[in-house]
């Protein structure tokens, strides 16, 4: 188990099992999904909508809510920018990787082809495992096309796209991330 994890994973909280990704359309129920998350969870803060000053502000908001329930904050970006703003983690596409181990990062794939450009990654997020509203009538990739990606990985996977706890349990995979499964 300790070669899945490379040495910036290893300062890094433990990986959390469930994730709530933050962009526009939660913003407003953030706070209260938040609250209700399994203590050590994560937050991946996108905001992309937001002008960088008051993404900075929101961002510190949110980080230290999500701080005092124990929850890891990842922030959408390279990893420069995620140590100088006190990001546990950044998130990103593999170009996220650039700047060096500055904070362990977690890296966006959609296929075996970009699991190889994030090698260096401490965590992927593979999606689409079901349909999602972020991507609609995007091709996805199914609980075994899914599982059989994930095996090849040599860092932690974490399911995304369309997820909840339901399609988590349909997956059989235990971490997942969502952005929908906490509007309720």
């Amino acid at each position: 188990m300790a070669r899945c994890y490379s040495g910036a994973m290893a300062r890094m909280k433990p990986l959390p099992t469930v994730w709530i990704v933050s962009d526009a359309r939660n913003d407003a129920s953030i706070e209260r999904a938040l609250a209700r998350l399994p203590r050590g969870s994560g937050m991946i803060v996108r905001h992309y909508h937001l002008a960088k000053a008051d993404r900075r502000q929101r961002f510190d908001r949110l980080k230290r809510l999500a701080w005092a329930r124990g929850h890891l904050v990842a922030l959408a970006g390279d990893a420069r920018m995620a140590r100088r703003w006190g990001a546990d983690a950044a998130y990103g596409s593999p170009a996220t990787l650039a700047g060096g181990p500055a904070v362990p990062r977690l890296v966006a794939i959609h296929s075996l082809r970009e699991m190889r450009r994030a090698a260096r990654a401490d965590a992927v997020l593979l999606s689409p495992a079901f349909p999602t509203r972020s991507h609609p009538g995007k091709a996805i990739l199914g609980p075994l096309r899914f599982r059989l990606i994930a095996a090849r990985s040599q860092v932690p996977v974490i399911a995304l796209g369309g997820m909840d706890g339901h399609a988590a349990k349909r997956l059989k995979w235990p971490r997942w991330a969502a952005i929908d499964a906490f509007l309720r």
